[in-house]
């Protein structure tokens, strides 16, 4: 018997029809000798401290660096799965992983073997696409698993290291700032503080700016075709700035002089027939990027909803991609898919009907296909106004990008033209639409600088040819000022998270940046993944550490003066770069894991040594809030101190009154290793109130949609009978009768 165990339970289905089908068990499918199990994502998570010597509970300056073996637990909610996997295990003779095809699906389904100390030889299915010609053409290509080993340990190294980082840096400081008198931990990680260094770094180089004028020359020409405008460009001895603008006045005025009623000679004048092809469907960072620019939807926002059309509707195909690009085989399903757009959403209906499924867009190239293909519309039909507010605005949006790609390429043609007038240039360029193509999907998109050019003038003037006779008939000189780079929105930040890249100046660590996304369609030197920036974006929203103001994302004075406290090292994406260099090394067998792992270790000690030596300057929003009389103190909105009143679990904590998704309630300030919290009762903790009644999550009987337990509930409307739902409503709302 073989034990297929895929990433998903979609995938998993994938493979059970490449095998011909099988019968459906409670975690897995039974496919003639064959059985297909699955994971839910990581079904483990890495050990913590405390797991392996109690005292590391009680965060202690003193136990820092802490160092605690490499080995995982099952994730509470996901134990019966794991112990389904070991138990069929035990009776196959071959295992086949079908973890996603990179670093991180080789680590998700490999740690599961490891944990359940499996000996059986192990296979390597290789699937980015659930399409059913491709899933069988990937079971007749298996590899052996231990081909893939480097990718193991690479994963494994970084995911140990970050954890080791994180955790103690975060306890270092946190107690460096209760030592000052603060009552806030101080969180830092690989990736999130670098965002929060980006952020901070923007914020001073807007709010620093220093503004100067600089001077345009626009002239006016006609001739036998009609008129236009031209813009001056400076020569080399003009005086300009560094982005070539001319800062003297009078050198300005001057130019408007000569040139004014002065013959212009055309030096170039060329129209050439272009075509554009459509934008390529979405992955998730552009995806968010669009529905914030949009909608305004917060990148969490778009996460979540997202995974509720795919999990719950079942609307969307894998929601997390990085990938912009569908394979080969996937431009057959057009037809079926395009019919289910104009079924689904009224208003893409038109569209659809004119899209022609025999167009092959330059999206469909299974070279370009990573892990995942982009984010598509399925096969599925549902009804629109089911759908939350943001439900139905992402899925018309994922269903136009992909309608575009059967829609003709934007045609059209362009002149540049270059004149001298008295010894001066001017240029002027224009594109005029032939034909719109797929641009007429987003006639309405005008701030999409991805469809729309706002560079170049739509006005016609391919009638100007280099034996035409112009004359300068105006100039005119306007007067600018500098700008300074503008404060992050989320949608600019989050496209600046896949180039940081460009803001490194050190050139090494540039091309290391550079060179982890070679593979990578649409990824310029970045930090984080399209899965986890989004999580770690809220998270500096959660912590203060950056705010949403309207459109405008920035620091906060917490954030900036918790920055502050940190060494450079911690604040810019060079760590990143780093362990990338030394991951490829992993994975090619030059270097072991522990050698990794020691070389990160050794590197926190030193930082963790510093702070032990010279402590650190306390954010003032993270000082404590015990005399504060109002009940909230600077930078921590929403939090208080319960006078005099300490944690009754611990013996260094006090109450804090503070504000959650469901309104106020009480926690000890020595979280997270405390975890008491109280119910809020008119202002005071509800130490007396008994606890809200616990529903027993079976552990036999999982849900099909997020692997999570069930739940058995009495019907309210029919006594003495019973239903199944989901452990992990709201989010996921799967039910069952009994």
């Amino acid at each position: 018997m073989r034990l297929f165990i895929a990433e998903k339970p979609d995938l998993g289905r994938a493979i059970a029809e490449g095998l011909g089908g099988g019968r459906r068990g409670q975690g897995s499918i039974q496919c003639g000798d064959d059985i297909v199990t699955w994971c839910f994502g990581h079904l483990l998570t890495l050990t913590d401290p405390e797991d392996h010597d109690p005292a590391n509970k009680r965060w202690n300056m003193d136990q820092l660096p802490m160092r605690w073996p490499i080995k995982h637990k099952p994730i509470s909610d996901k134990k019966a799965q794991v112990a389904l996997i070991k138990k069929l295990a035990k009776s196959a003779s071959l295992i086949v992983h079908a973890g996603d095809p990179d670093e991180e699906g080789q680590l998700l389904v490999d740690e599961v073997l490891a944990y359940i100390r499996n000996k059986k030889p192990v296979k390597r299915l290789l699937i980015n696409d659930n399409n059913l010609k491709i899933v069988r053409r990937a079971l007749g290509n298996m590899r052996d698993n231990s081909e893939f080993y480097g990718m193991y340990q690479s994963a494994l190294a970084r995911s140990v290291s970050d954890q080791h980082y994180g955790y103690n840096l975060t306890r270092a400081y946190t107690l460096a700032g209760r030592a000052a008198g603060g009552d806030q931990v101080l969180s830092v990680g690989r990736v999130q503080t670098p965002i929060l260094g980006l952020v901070v770094r923007r914020d001073r180089e807007h709010e620093s700016h220093q503004s100067h004028n600089y001077f345009d020359v626009t002239g006016g020409f006609s001739g036998e075709g009609g008129s236009f405008t031209a813009k001056y460009r400076p020569s080399e001895s003009a005086p300009v700035d560094d982005k070539a603008r001319l800062t003297d006045k009078s050198f300005a005025e001057q130019v408007v002089r000569e040139v004014q009623g002065q013959p212009a000679v055309v030096t170039k004048a060329h129209t050439h027939q272009k075509q554009a092809a459509a934008p390529l469907p979405y992955n998730l960072l552009k995806l968010q990027i669009d529905a914030n620019r949009k909608f305004g939807l917060s990148p969490d926002q778009t996460l979540k909803a997202t995974q509720s059309l795919r999990e719950r509707h079942q609307l969307i195909t894998y929601n997390r991609s990085d990938c912009e690009y569908l394979s080969d085989e996937q431009h057959s399903d057009g037809a079926a898919v395009l019919a289910a757009i104009g079924q689904t959403a009224p208003v893409l209906t038109k569209a659809a009907g004119a899209a022609n499924p025999s167009l092959k867009s330059r999206a469909f190239n299974s070279k370009n296909v990573s892990a995942h293909h982009a984010i598509i519309p399925t096969e599925t039909v549902a009804n629109i106004s089911k759908l939350s507010s943001a439900e139905a605005k992402l899925y018309q949006l994922i269903a136009r990008a992909y309608i575009a790609q059967f829609f003709p390429k934007h045609v059209y043609r362009e002149t540049n033209v270059e004149l001298n007038v008295c010894g001066h240039v001017f240029r002027t360029s224009a594109r005029v639409t032939v034909k719109k193509g797929w641009k007429a999907l987003y006639s309405r998109d005008g701030d999409n600088d991805e469809v729309h050019d706002s560079d170049h003038s739509s006005q016609d003037i391919a009638w100007i040819k280099g034996s035409s006779e112009l004359l300068c008939d105006n100039a005119s000189l306007e007067v600018k000022q500098t700008k300074p780079l503008p404060y992050y929105t989320m949608a600019t930040l989050l496209k600046d998270l896949a180039r940081v890249a460009k803001y490194v100046t050190d050139p090494r660590i540039k091309k290391l940046l550079l060179d982890k996304d070679q593979e990578k369609k649409g990824e310029y030197g970045g930090i984080g993944t399209a899965a986890t920036r989004s999580a770690i974006i809220e998270q500096l929203l959660k912590r203060a550490y950056i705010q949403e103001q309207g459109k405008k994302v920035s620091s906060t004075a917490l954030g900036r003066e918790f920055h502050d406290t940190l060494p450079t090292s911690a604040t810019v994406p060079d760590m990143t770069a780093l362990w990338h260099e030394q991951q490829a090394r992993i994975r090619r067998g030059e270097m072991t894991l522990d050698a990794f792992v020691d070389g990160v270790a050794e590197h926190v000690a030193r930082e963790v040594e510093a702070v032990k030596a010279t402590g650190i300057t306390l954010p003032t929003g993270a000082k404590s809030s015990r005399k504060n009389t109002r009940g909230k103190p600077p930078g921590a909105k929403g939090t208080e101190n319960q006078n005099g009143v300490p944690c009754p679990n611990c013996d260094d904590g006090q109450l804090s009154r503070r504000k959650g998704k469901k309104g106020f309630f009480w926690g000890c300030n020595q979280y997270p290793q405390c975890k008491t919290t109280f119910p809020d009762k008119h202002g005071k903790a509800a130490k007396n109130q008994k606890p809200k009644k616990t529903l027993e999550i079976s552990s036999d009987k999982l849900c099909e949609k997020c692997g999570k337990g069930m739940v058995r509930r009495e019907s309210k409307k029919v006594k003495g009978s019973f239903w199944w739902g989901c452990s992990g409503f709201p989010k996921c709302k799967h039910s069952e009768s009994e």
